[in-house]
């Protein structure tokens, strides 16, 4: 079951903290990085974010996240997490199903690690495309993909 999530209820943002928390550390050895930013933000920072945040429960836990901007008929993910004790259920591509059904837009973006061929073959599979590579200060290399979607 999908739901949208209160971040800013304590027990919500710590629920989601515990989940980026667990996936990031994953995606750090799965990427070989030893100083990942995502793991540097803190369950208040969760609890303060604007963004939107949507949950898959799976047996009354939160297994995964999906962290969104929506401004005007654009739309950024900008995070997309599982807990790893419910890797290789299909939950993330739910989650993305799930969000690119329910807003309409023209463009959806996100970022990830290049290294992270997991996460780019499934967006690749969603339909998102590459348009840009670059390495930020951090030093990991990342990828900008983008879904064109013709409202």
């Amino acid at each position: 079951m999908i739901i949208k999530l209160n971040n800013s209820n304590e027990d919500v943002g710590n629920q989601i903290f515990k989940v980026f928390q667990n996936s990031y550390k994953v995606e750090a050895q799965l990427i070989k990085a030893c100083n990942f930013p995502p793991l540097s933000r803190s369950s208040k920072d969760i609890k303060n974010s604007e963004t939107l945040f949507y949950g898959f429960y799976e047996n009354g836990c939160l297994a995964g996240v999906i962290e969104i901007v929506a401004k005007g008929k654009q739309l950024a993910i900008d995070s997309l997490t599982v807990d790893p004790k419910y890797f290789r259920k299909g939950i993330a591509g739910q989650l993305i199903s799930y969000i690119l059904d329910l807003f309409e837009f023209t463009e959806a973006i996100l970022e990830t690690a290049v290294a992270n061929d997991p996460a780019v073959n499934l967006y690749k599979k969603y339909g998102f495309v590459e348009f840009k590579q670059w390495t930020p200060a951090h030093g990991i290399r990342k990828v900008a993909m983008s879904l064109k979607n013709a409202l």
